[in-house]
């Protein structure tokens, strides 16, 4: 199994939070399309012939591109690599760009799962993240998506907006959960180096993202989850049964893919490699035949530490016959060993060979998994 990640690098403007690479303008974008095209082209060795099960438009807002732009893409994949007859293809998208009319040349494009950035219900919130769409376009580009026929929708929040009260989040879910979304991520508010909302907060100009509202509405979020039937299979994804995220599910498990488009990285579970972070750079290098990029030769405990990282963030958990068969059987034993602290704690748990993290521990995930690392010789 291998997928395929598109990086669309356009918005109509930049949320404050936001640290992607991204540009708040539309200029260069057939350019762009015709050397994502050209990439794929040259990259077609790169999985190796590996199935390709999963398609990934992500950005930036890849819901901006004319739908031509998009099918030229698929169209492109599915004539260079062998695409399995059932992949899904994922779009994520801004509610103001969805209509009727979009959603319908969505799925005729290839289209089968759309993932809406509609981060809250509350026009407050959306204001405060300087959000494009307002939220009397939220509910209706839901139904719209769901009339046009696309049951398999995914749809993200944060919560720990200072906007943001914890009964209006109860609101904000209650109000997902009544429109039978099958797959919902949802995101602490992180305050990025180096973005507008990092500039506001330390000049004074906005409230600070407090962390004890986060851990609050973190809380309500998971019970909620629960009571209405959502698996949290990833530290911040959820979902009804059989509803998984196809695509990330695959980074997350160690799955090799290829990242198409500027600043995008792909993985072949030796290497990492990623495409130069600049537009015009990212053009003409495709242009003129290969596309810039660096490259990185994962050490075999550099392979350990991501096994370790992305598997303890799932319900799958970290499985120590991969790491004994990987990785030898020391470092499954010490990886054992280490993780008793953690176990006494309760922020871990080891049954039937694998080691996951409880629900109070997921709080402190990446502490655990950084104190669990192996460490180069």
């Amino acid at each position: 199994m291998a997928g395929i990640y598109i990086h669309i690098p356009f918005c109509k403007q930049k949320c404050n939070y936001c640290n992607f690479y991204s540009l708040a303008s539309t200029r260069y974008m057939s350019e762009v399309t015709k050397a994502i095209t050209d990439e794929l082209l040259q990259r077609k060795d790169y999985l190796k012939g590996l199935e390709v099960e999963t398609i990934y438009f992500g950005g930036g807002t890849p819901s901006i591109l004319a739908t031509a732009d998009i099918e030229s893409i698929v169209g492109t994949i599915y004539r260079n690599f062998r695409v399995n007859a059932l992949a899904e293809i994922t779009l994520e998208a801004n509610p103001d760009d969805l209509t009727p009319g979009k959603d319908e040349s969505l799925k005729k494009a290839g289209i089968n799962r759309l993932s809406i950035g509609i981060q809250s219900f509350r026009q407050d919130d959306l204001q405060f993240l300087s959000r494009s769409h307002s939220s009397g376009q939220v509910t209706q580009c839901i139904t719209d998506a769901q009339g046009a026929g696309f049951q398999n929708l995914s749809i993200d929040l944060i919560y720990g907006i200072p906007t943001l009260t914890d009964l209006g989040w109860e609101e904000n879910l209650e109000k997902a959960f009544s429109l039978g979304i099958p797959h919902i991520s949802a995101y602490s508010l992180t305050v990025e180096a180096k973005t507008p909302l990092e500039l506001m907060i330390r000049n004074g100009k906005t409230k600070p993202v407090e962390e004890n509202l986060s851990l609050s509405q973190y809380r309500i979020l998971t019970n909620l989850m629960q009571k209405y039937g959502y698996e949290h299979y990833e530290i911040s994804n959820f979902c009804l049964p059989g509803a998984y995220s196809r695509h990330n599910t695959a980074y997350w498990l160690g799955k090799p893919y290829l990242g198409i488009g500027p600043s995008a990285h792909s993985y072949n579970g030796t290497s990492r490699q990623w495409n130069v972070a600049n537009l015009k750079g990212y053009i003409e290098s495709a242009t003129a035949g290969s596309v810039s990029s660096e490259l990185e030769i994962l050490s075999p405990v550099t392979q350990l530490n991501e096994y370790i990282m992305t598997s303890l963030r799932t319900i799958w958990g970290c499985d120590l016959l991969v790491v004994k068969e990987k990785y030898g059987s020391g470092e499954a034993e010490k990886l054992l060993i280490d993780s008793l602290p953690f176990i006494e704690k309760e922020q871990m748990v080891y049954r039937e060979g694998k080691l996951f993290i409880t629900s109070e521990g997921r709080l402190f995930t990446d502490g655990i998994s950084s104190a669990l690392f192996g460490e180069e010789e």
